[in-house]
């Protein structure tokens, strides 16, 4: 790819904080902070996005490497996590300077029934973005971001199921009672997480369990699939 091409990528398809403000989107403060923005990327950007995005064989989320992504999917990172762009995000859901904490970016190719169990995300977060890249779903509920007014009901949802399509981004601000989770669902789906966690040490501790999962998940991949198939919809775990 050439430098005046990934110029104009750059200039006409990279996420600003004025998309932030979206009148098509979704923003929560109550029982917690969230923010849904259903057209941060525009549909145009999908083909060159995703012919730079790895290929991902394992279910879960797992670290990002640069040099396993296309040089555009490396620039839309990039600005994702800018401070600016973090600062803005933060703002959204009343975090004051995001950008003074560190940045854990993970990416996710294909889930299993496991996966989506009711949960907040860790202590060890601040707040956690999904920016969904799927140029198609299904009509169903299935692998749906919901968030959710208990632990115990994937049912109890507080807006419309959010369906992982390209350009896609919800936000959220960790709290004890920040649940969210989606029906089990299996096969391909295209995520990109950022995360910022309260230190650098949480941060590293996550990315070697994640560099760990992906090896296991390599090796006994059938036996992960076989594990969560069966389970209860309204299933939940601490992160």
């Amino acid at each position: 790819m050439n430098a005046a091409a990934l110029s104009d990528f750059e200039v006409d398809w990279l996420p600003s904080a004025t998309r932030l403000l979206s009148p098509a989107r979704t923003l929560c403060h109550q029982p917690f902070d969230f923010i849904v923005v259903p057209d941060l990327l525009p549909a145009a950007s999908a083909s060159a996005l995703l012919s730079d995005y790895p290929q991902i064989n394992e279910a879960g989320f797992f670290p990002y490497s640069p040099r396993q992504c296309g040089p555009r999917f490396n620039v839309l990172v990039a600005a994702l996590t800018t401070p600016a762009f973090a600062d803005a995000l933060g703002a959204q859901v009343n975090i004051e300077r995001l950008s003074q904490y560190p940045t854990l970016v993970t990416l996710c190719g294909r889930m299993n029934k496991r996966h989506g169990t009711i949960h907040t995300d860790s202590r060890s977060k601040v707040a956690t973005a999904l920016l969904y890249l799927n140029t198609s779903w299904p009509d169903i509920s299935e692998g749906c971001l919901r968030f959710l007014a208990n632990a115990h009901d994937i049912d109890a949802v507080l807006v419309p199921e959010i369906r992982p399509l390209f350009g896609t981004l919800a936000m959220f601000k960790r709290a004890d009672n920040s649940f969210h989770g989606h029906l089990p669902c299996e096969g391909e789906r295209k995520v990109l997480q950022i995360a910022w966690v309260v230190n650098e040490e949480a941060k590293a501790r996550k990315i070697r369990h994640g560099r760990f999962s992906r090896v296991i998940k390599r090796l006994f991949g059938r036996w992960d699939r076989k594990l969560g198939a069966g389970r209860d919809r309204n299933a939940g775990h601490l992160d």
